[in-house]
């Protein structure tokens, strides 16, 4: 049977695809089904835990700019958007503020992040987020296959960046330094 494109390297069991008693899908489940409703192929695989950047790219064969930080960044009118940035770079807060045409920007705490995306830190994606917030791209992953969050600690989702960005119809503007 065809899973529409979908690919994982692990097993269903493994990553625990319906989660909790209300039957509704957790973690890299989300990650599937909203993958598959934006018509995005994806490869979820399990990772080994590493103390850096480097060593999580080294284990998963990648360079570290090929794994995106799926960051949660709050607006002043209170409201959420997700900025896609390689791993080796950071936000650019001016860079940004004027993409989004505002002033204010922050980063949420743990708790926030969580309750706005139904993700941890470390699991972010917008793949399956709790709500749709928008997003930003930076210009760099553009024509990459990158490897970003997955719903679940220990594993990362395989993603083409352009067809990510095409499916969540993201800006995509350079946001980091």
């Amino acid at each position: 049977m065809s899973d529409g494109g979908l690919t994982s390297g692990v097993d269903d069991a493994d990553v625990g695809g319906v989660g909790g008693d209300s039957g509704r899908v957790d973690g890299t489940g989300r990650v599937r089904v909203a993958a598959a409703a934006h018509g995005l192929a994806i490869e979820i695989v399990a990772r080994p835990a590493a103390d850096s950047l480097e060593a999580a790219a080294a284990a998963l064969g990648l360079q570290p700019s090929d794994i995106v930080k799926s960051l949660v960044v709050k607006r002043h009118d209170g409201s959420f958007l997700f900025a896609l940035v390689p791993g080796d770079r950071q936000i650019s807060w001016a860079k940004l503020r004027a993409v989004v045409g505002v002033n204010k920007l922050s980063m949420p705490s743990a708790d926030v992040a969580l309750e706005v995306t139904g993700y941890e830190r470390g699991t972010i994606t917008p793949l399956g987020s709790s709500t749709a917030w928008p997003v930003v791209a930076d210009s760099r992953i553009v024509g990459r296959r990158v490897a970003l969050g997955a719903g679940a600690h220990g594993f990362s989702a395989f993603v083409d960046a352009d067809d990510l960005i095409a499916g969540y119809d993201a800006t995509v503007a350079d946001i980091s330094d």
